[in-house]
């Protein structure tokens, strides 16, 4: 059974559902058990038409829905019980469930989850394992999202930044559960690019493709973190960093820079340079003023510190940090990592253990924990090598 072709059926089987007069709840809902029933008959008997059956199969859940709920017998359903036959015309409403589910009235947290449930495909107990929550508690969140959109006609215009920041949510979960979502949204941002024609779209997709490129080796076998400068260069994925930077030259050509043709920019640089040493700095910060000029960020500040202490010395990168907040998450980290390599190992150790019991994961706090640790050892080495003598 082909589950891509499944779940890229979703969006238009909704949108049909809709104009033949459910809401969006419902109709999310029957679509929802007709892929549960898909998943059941397909494999030993598929259909000539799947879009068809998942139409014919979903109306028929829905009307079963509507008929069992006594509750509502009162209220006006305004739905034709004998539609035309066929599926309905041939209408993407892949775009305008993404708006919808990107709905500025959402929490991030829910107009997530609607766009894996409703876009993506995915079934409540994926998402809840891929967000690591139970089943009950995300089924709730969905359902309460579900209710804020579902007086939200199809044809009300939406925000394309919106959902390019829940695409862009999505796609920083990585991986949890038997949910990559990585690559849900690369898969996601895909489908977007093809159906709208916008710089920033382009230039997501291209910084997703780019920092998935480095995924093989952002690992060691035990789970630990690999910093970039330590990266094994061997292990990217070349045909990815290629499509990339293909799709980045592709919307930079328009001359609309927008934040995420910047931050691809900026990991094509990486992506470019055959060893750490190797990387332009120079150009890097260039391209950090400018997404700060954009957006005005302090994580883009932040970051731009550790490429300024990269291209004009650690004491430079401090001078920039000491400019922003402390209390930003990951300060603590990148003042620990221009310390050091301004050779102060004592503050660095220091700040490395306070950026460790900051951390947001476990991995990360693992690779924090062991940078205090290795610059304590280092010390107490060369402490003890003065006192017996064998340093000066």
């Amino acid at each position: 059974m082909d589950e891509s072709l499944l779940r890229a059926l979703i969006p238009t089987v909704i949108g049909i559902l809709g104009r033949r007069g459910a809401d969006f709840a419902a109709a999310e809902d029957a679509v929802q058990d007709a892929l549960v029933e898909a998943v059941r008959v397909w494999p030993d008997d598929p259909p000539r038409d799947p879009r068809a059956w998942l139409v014919a199969v979903a109306w028929r859940r829905f009307l079963d829905a509507v008929r069992a709920d006594t509750s509502r017998q009162r209220r006006e359903v305004r739905v034709d019980l004998e539609p035309p036959p066929g599926p309905g015309a041939e209408v993407d409403d892949t775009l305008q469930l993404y708006f919808l589910c990107a709905h500025p009235s959402l929490t991030p947290a829910s107009a997530v989850a609607l766009t894996l449930r409703a876009v993506g495909g995915l079934t409540t107990r994926q998402i809840a394992q891929a967000y690591l929550v139970p089943e009950a508690t995300m089924a709730q969140r969905i359902s309460r999202a579900k209710r804020t959109v579902s007086g939200v006609r199809f044809d009300q215009p939406g925000d394309v930044g919106t959902v390019l920041r829940v695409l862009y949510l999505v796609f920083n979960e990585g991986y949890s559960g038997d949910v990559d979502l990585a690559a849900e949204a690369i898969r996601l941002a895909r489908q977007l690019a093809a159906r709208i024609e916008h710089e920033e779209v382009a230039g997501l997709l291209a910084l997703m493709l780019l920092h998935h490129a480095r995924r093989p080796a952002r690992t060691r076998p035990d789970g630990s973190l690999v910093p970039l400068a330590e990266q094994d260069r061997s292990r990217w994925d070349t045909q990815l960093i290629a499509e990339g930077v293909d799709v980045l030259q592709a919307a930079l050509a328009r001359d609309r820079l927008g934040e995420f043709q910047a931050q691809a920019a900026i990991a094509a640089l990486h992506a470019d340079a055959r060893t750490a040493e190797e990387t332009d700095w120079v150009q890097i910060v260039e391209w950090y003023d400018e997404l700060v000029r954009l957006t005005g960020s302090p994580v883009a500040r932040l970051n731009r510190a550790v490429a300024v202490g990269e291209a004009d010395g650690a004491r430079a990168g401090l001078a920039a940090l000491a400019q922003l907040d402390p209390a930003l998450p990951r300060h603590a980290a990148v003042a620990a990592y221009l310390h050091e390599r301004d050779g102060d190992p004592v503050t660095a150790a220091r700040l490395y253990a306070d950026a460790a019991r900051a951390a947001p994961n476990l991995p990360e706090r693992d690779h924090l924990t062991r940078q205090a640790a290795r610059l304590n050892a280092e010390r107490r080495g060369r402490a003890e090598g003065r006192r017996d003598g064998r340093q000066p």
